[in-house]
């Protein structure tokens, strides 16, 4: 690919993941390699500019206004990463500027006011913001000054923490800073200001910070390393086209970003007006919307936001009776809640289950919307029995499996296998099973639905039970995700010990429609079949994306290699 193709296809490489912040990498990128904008053989070349800065540099020293720096060692082939076009030099960066220091050792004794002292916080966002700074008296300033003076379109590079960051001083005020960063000083009638801090931020440089980034914890990039930076130097004339070219392909970065974030916002505001459609819709009226959006599903669904939306969707339209037609052949669920009522007195007779104080009576209030014939609504608490994990003591835990011992299951262990517990089987006294429905009572993020181990279970789970085999499991499992009964259990969890906790009576007094068992099966085998419709949705968008990113990768890598 070449440049004139590449800016051709501008467009469609931002598109790709990652694409416009990998765009602007790539410009920065040609621009050090003299790859962007044509060279003209009438600019005076690099090799008189460093004349000219060495010649500066040394009337300086004699003049005893800055230090005579050691000697830098030559550049090696091996430090040359590629060839340069005719007229530009390879330098060290302190061979193109006057002085390379940092900013005071000691924190100073600060004042409510006075002269702003700035650190590496206040310009790790690539622009100097004054909000926060603090501040030291004008004499401290004038002391600090002596051994390192920032002045307008000086540049101030970060040395601590996020590392290797330059920014062009373009406020016009006296301040001072810390040792986190670094101060950079030269001839701006010889090395473009823009151009300079263009160099610093390209891939080519960021990499060198990176590497020579130093220490743990509080890493740090030392001067030594800065001053030895190999970077490639144009004629002044060029630094002043690439720094335009640079700018006008980084407006347009701006403009591809913003219409790329309209687009999504628009997107998943379709999504969120299709849904909405969907669950608000009258009867009468469902048929119509469902064809509407089929009509413009692919368009709809095309952001993972919107997919998961879809999916939030699905469930509560499978528990408002909305997903699958009714069969008037059906039992009733109020038989279906007679049968439930007369074997939860059996369980509490045979002492199977403690009898449990009643379930006040459903209100008006409590009801968000009209059910479907032959459909009930009941408490949680009346059809489910929640029962709480146990908790084994630790000095009983082992690690690998063993006769006479059961598996402990912990939240943890539905996202990882990696860390396995088991207890001698006399602790195993809250078994489940893999179609059990479990719930992770405790967050970030509270109230999940799992299920698919088997074994015991802590006091970080909570087993939903049906009370009677009329209640479909894994109708249960799909039931206890819907966004209605998560938005209101996650808001009205407790806190517990600085965790989100969810809390037995407030599940049990959860309000739910309750269908007959055989819609309860067609409801799971159209939500399976949906939801096996999402994951391939998603399969697809991953495909497009990763399609876009080699799409991507390919264009950077001819053209790096052009």
């Amino acid at each position: 690919m070449n440049l004139e193709t590449f800016f051709n296809h501008f467009e469609l490489l931002a598109d790709a993941p990652n694409g416009v912040q990998k765009l602007r990498e790539l410009i920065l990128q040609l621009a050090v390699m003299g790859k962007l904008v044509p060279q003209d053989k009438n600019d005076e070349p690099a090799s008189i500019l460093l004349e000219k800065i060495k010649a500066e540099k040394a009337k300086l020293v004699k003049d005893k206004k800055i230090k005579k720096s050691k000697p830098l060692t030559p550049i090696t082939d091996d430090e040359i990463p590629y060839n340069l076009p005719i007229g530009w030099e390879w330098v060290r960066l302190d061979d193109i500027t006057l002085l390379i220091t940092d900013g005071a050792h000691h924190t100073p004794t600060y004042t409510f006011s006075g002269v702003p002292f700035l650190s590496v916080k206040d310009i790790s966002s690539g622009f100097i913001n004054l909000a926060n700074t603090r501040f030291i008296s004008e004499e401290t300033h004038q002391k600090l000054i002596k051994r390192c003076h920032p002045e307008f379109n000086d540049i101030l590079l970060t040395k601590v923490g996020t590392t290797g960051i330059a920014k062009v001083i373009d406020i016009d005020i006296e301040f001072s800073i810390f040792v986190s960063l670094a101060l950079l000083k030269f001839n701006k009638s010889l090395i473009y200001t823009y151009y300079l801090e263009l160099l610093i931020n390209s891939p080519l440089v960021k990499e060198k910070s990176a590497k020579n980034t130093q220490g743990v914890g509080n890493k740090n990039l030392v001067l030594k390393h800065i001053k030895n930076f190999v970077t490639p130097l144009p004629p002044l004339n060029e630094q002043h086209r690439i720094v335009k070219k640079v700018a006008q392909l980084m407006k347009y970065c701006d403009e591809l970003e913003n219409k790329k974030t309209e687009q999504k916002k628009q997107l998943i505001l379709l999504g969120e007006t299709a849904t909405n459609k969907l669950i608000k819709t009258k009867e009468e009226d469902f048929k119509n919307n469902w064809q509407q959006i089929q009509e413009n599903f692919e368009l709809i669904y095309s952001t993972p936001e919107n997919i998961k939306q879809l999916r939030q969707t699905i469930l509560q339209l499978a528990v408002m009776g909305k997903l699958v037609p009714q069969d008037e052949s059906d039992e009733p669920a109020s038989i279906l809640l007679e049968k439930i009522k007369s074997e939860k007195s059996k369980l509490v007779k045979d002492k199977k289950i403690k009898k449990s104080k009643p379930l006040p009576p459903i209100t008006d209030d409590e009801i968000p919307y009209n059910l479907p014939v032959g459909w009930e609504w009941v408490r949680l608490g009346n059809i489910v029995n929640f029962i709480g994990g146990s908790q084994p003591p630790k000095n009983k835990f082992i690690y690998h499996e063993e006769k006479g011992y059961t598996r402990l299951i912990q939240i943890r262990d539905f996202k990882s296998e990696e860390f396995k517990t088991f207890v001698p089987n006399q602790y195993a006294n809250r078994p489940f099973s893999k179609d059990d429905v479990m719930i992770g009572r405790y967050g970030p993020p509270v109230f999940q639905i799992l299920r698919g181990l088997e074994g015991t279970y802590n006091v970080a789970l909570m087993k939903a039970d049906p009370i009677h085999l009329l209640i479909s499991k894994d109708y249960l499992y799909y039931l206890l995700q819907e966004p209605r009964i998560q938005k209101i259990v996650i808001a009205e969890s407790e806190r517990t010990a600085g965790q989100t906790g969810v809390r037995k009576e407030l599940i049990n007094a959860f309000v739910i429609g309750l269908p007959s068992l055989n819609e309860q099966h067609r409801i799971v085998k159209k939500v399976d079949q949906l939801m096996k419709y999402c994951d391939d949705l998603e399969q697809q968008l991953t495909q497009g994306i990763e399609y876009r990113k080699k799409l991507i990768q390919t264009a950077i890598y001819q053209l790096l290699a052009a």
